[in-house]
């Protein structure tokens, strides 16, 4: 393991005592402008990170954890979010939440931020597929769990605690509703594919495509940063095409309410006109009026299993990584045009040949 840089490192390459550095790093008194810049220069050239955990006594916990999301904004994270706060509450913890508003570099700041403010452990529901904050993490040996997104790099997941949903699962599932009912042209609304649920959703969905012998159009697959905005703008692409298509799955729900008001705006009804599904089952897509088909992600449990699997590791109960994949659930309402499930879904490669499948759409279909 390579050895972390120390405050007598950086006092040494820049000349200067190592209380000096200590008041310069923690924005003390009697530190001149420019030798402040100059500690904060080699600091950053030795990728010095501050020893949080000898700055408190041995053993001793603050019995708060940080939870980093994406943004406030999206419904899916108070949900997540309420799931974790009640088991924490439950096991004797409280939370300190922070949004990182989809930028990585911020997450960095938040990681440091909530450890100088002694949480102990974190829960992430923002990582990247290659996320450097998670390998500086497991060097620290700091607790953490990840929780809805994942690490993608082989080294690293294999001792990172998280839980998440079957994505693939899910994406394959989102589209085989839409075939199944008929439906040849689907747009994909991908979510950012630099994260494991957008990488995974969009994989699903391909392969159902493909099993259904559907060809992938790449002018019908959009990546959306998981944006309501840009899912808006990139439907309204796609209904523009000389030959649009006759239905959409959007990655998650937020976005799937970006794509509802493209199909709106110009002139089309859901179903009758054109197909809808979202994925994360938001307490907003079930109201009147909008009753989104959805794949659900089990949200409440998905946070407490993330929150009890931390404390049990901030409190060496274990030390195994644990690693909790739950299954999705297909949650049919009006806005494919069924509000009961007319077949019994599946996950990819299972089930009958493709032809008995076709003889059972023709069935349903009929």
């Amino acid at each position: 393991m390579k050895k972390n840089s120390t405050i007598k490192d950086i006092a040494k390459a820049v000349g200067v005592s190592p209380a000096a550095v200590s008041l310069a790093l923690n924005d003390g008194p009697r530190i001149s402008q420019v030798t402040r810049e100059r500690i904060a220069k080699v600091a950053a050239k030795l990728h010095y990170r501050p020893n949080y955990v000898a700055r408190t006594l041995v053993g001793s916990r603050s019995n708060t954890l940080g939870l980093v999301i994406t943004t406030i904004l999206n419904p899916f994270y108070p949900e997540l979010a309420k799931g974790i706060e009640d088991k924490a509450v439950e096991l004797g913890y409280s939370i300190m939440l922070c949004s990182t508003n989809y930028d990585s570099r911020h997450q960095g700041y938040l990681v440091d931020t909530l450890r100088s403010k002694g949480a102990d452990g974190i829960i992430f529901s923002s990582v990247e597929s290659e996320d450097a904050n998670v390998a500086a993490l497991l060097e620290d040996d700091f607790p953490f769990v990840l929780v809805n997104r994942k690490t993608m790099t082989a080294a690293l997941e294999s001792k990172i605690d998280y839980v998440v949903m079957d994505n693939v699962a899910g994406g394959f599932m989102a589209v085989e509703h839409l075939y199944r009912l008929g439906h040849r042209r689907i747009g994909i609304i991908a979510g950012a594919l630099n994260t494991s649920t957008a990488l995974q959703r969009t994989r699903g969905a391909r392969q159902a495509l493909s099993e259904f012998g559907l060809a992938v159009d790449p002018h019908l697959i959009a990546e959306c940063a998981f944006s309501k905005e840009e899912a808006y703008a990139a439907a309204g692409r796609q209904l523009s095409m000389a030959k649009p298509p006759t239905a959409f799955f959007a990655e998650n729900d937020y976005m799937a309410l970006g794509v509802r008001q493209a199909i709106l705006d110009v002139g089309l009804e859901i179903p009758e006109d054109i197909a809808l599904v979202g994925f994360d089952d938001i307490e907003a897509g079930g109201i009147a009026g909008v009753e989104l088909t959805t794949v659900s992600q089990k949200k409440y449990e998905m946070g407490g299993r993330a929150a009890q699997i931390l404390i049990e590791r901030i409190e060496q109960k274990t030390h195994s990584p644990q690693q909790v994949v739950l299954q999705p659930e297909l949650v049919i309402r009006a806005s494919c045009g069924f509000r009961n499930k007319p077949y019994k879904t599946r996950r990819p490669g299972q089930g009958p040949n493709r032809r008995a499948r076709l003889q059972t759409l023709e069935r349903v279909t009929k």
